[in-house]
């Protein structure tokens, strides 16, 4: 299951974001710094209207749609990496994510207490920018200090300290690890240290409702700043989320249309990491169950399959597939059968966008 942390400095609007979409979670959200101690951990559903679609054509009993989970980190601080605040106690729960929510404060509001005493999306970026280096930078040193012994008879280890000597000269000229471009070879090297400055980055610039479908400077901002960098800008409003939440399904549409918008941040940042994250999603669908499934793109067939159960993979045959835009026009499987739509796709086959499966095997 694909986990994203949400991060920012206090009172930047995390937990009132947390709560929303994680809806049934409730993380404290309150005007003081650090009121979030422990993560918060909740699992949202991803949206995805395909899979009522499918469910209706395979007249399924229920629907299963693909998960993530959202972890809601206490607020970072200057100085974090030596301990200040929180200190390495978040940096620690960042490093078990896959992808990082960087939560910006875009709004004005002379009632929200800002830990620096104002709103400057600049600055509070660079802030947590520098705290996640120096604690990277702290951690390649420490590494390269243990390899040394060994590169005086190991040129793995010499490669290894080369590496880590590169990324340690960019962390400090200021860079991220996303910003130096690395070989197979060189990023195989730094897989295993989970370093923060490397992890895929969305920075969600929360700005005020009436915002929420123009932007403002403040966002204007924050998507110069990470021109350069790896990442994505997605602008929210965790107010008009937490409004949301209260809202029965039938008038959401109608209240994000008022704002001039056609969906709300949780569908966004969603997307977002799909996106950064090269995602694929696929679908199963008979009549027990119509299932969404996260893939990483470029998996074969067998991979596919193995997402569902190992021994879909070690006892691939063959995937009886169809797109699902063929399926919905069709309106059934016979009849997309009857039409030629349906493949019979073997270990080579790459997954793509969309795909109706179902795996034939033997184990």
């Amino acid at each position: 299951m694909l986990r994203a942390g949400i991060v920012g400095l206090p009172n930047v609007g995390k937990s009132t974001l947390f709560n929303a979409v994680v809806a049934n979670a409730k993380a404290e959200a309150a005007n003081f710094p650090f009121c979030t101690i422990e993560p918060n951990v909740g699992v949202v559903a991803v949206p995805d209207e395909r899979l009522d679609t499918l469910a209706k054509i395979a007249s399924s009993a229920q629907t299963i749609p693909a998960r993530v989970e959202f972890v809601d980190i206490a607020g970072l601080v200057k100085g974090a990496s030596q301990g200040e605040g929180l200190g390495n106690q978040f940096l620690s729960h960042i490093r078990e994510v896959d992808a990082i929510v960087h939560v910006v404060r875009c709004f004005e509001n002379d009632d929200i207490i800002h830990v620096a005493g104002s709103v400057d999306p600049a600055r509070d970026i660079e802030i947590i920018n520098i705290e996640l280096g120096l604690s990277d930078l702290s951690q390649i040193e420490r590494r390269i200090d243990r390899t040394r012994k060994q590169a005086r008879t190991s040129k793995d280890a010499q490669f290894e300290i080369t590496v880590l000597e590169k990324l340690a000269a960019a962390l400090n000229e200021g860079k991220s690890v996303r910003q130096v471009s690395l070989n197979e070879e060189e990023a195989e090297i730094i897989k295993g240290l989970e370093l923060l400055t490397y992890k895929p980055i969305i920075y969600a610039a929360n700005v005020s409702e009436d915002e929420l479908a123009t932007g403002n400077a403040f966002v204007e901002t924050v998507r110069q700043i990470t021109a350069t960098e790896n990442a994505q800008v997605v602008i929210v409003s965790a107010q008009v989320e937490a409004e949301l939440v209260e809202l029965p399904e039938a008038d959401k549409a109608d209240f994000l249309a008022s704002l001039g918008v056609e969906e709300g941040g949780l569908k966004s940042l969603i997307r977002a990491t799909y996106t950064l994250l090269g995602l694929r999603t696929y679908f199963t669908c008979g009549p027990k169950e119509t299932r969404a499934w996260t893939i990483n793109t470029g998996m074969s067939a067998p991979q596919a399959a193995g997402v569902i159960h190992s021994d879909f993979e070690r006892g691939f045959i063959r995937a009886e597939t169809v797109a699902y835009k063929d399926l919905v026009t069709t309106g059934s499987m016979n009849a997309a059968k009857e039409k030629g739509l349906v493949r019979s796709e073997g270990k080579e086959y790459i997954v793509q966008e969309g795909d109706v499966m179902l795996f034939r095997f033997n184990v």
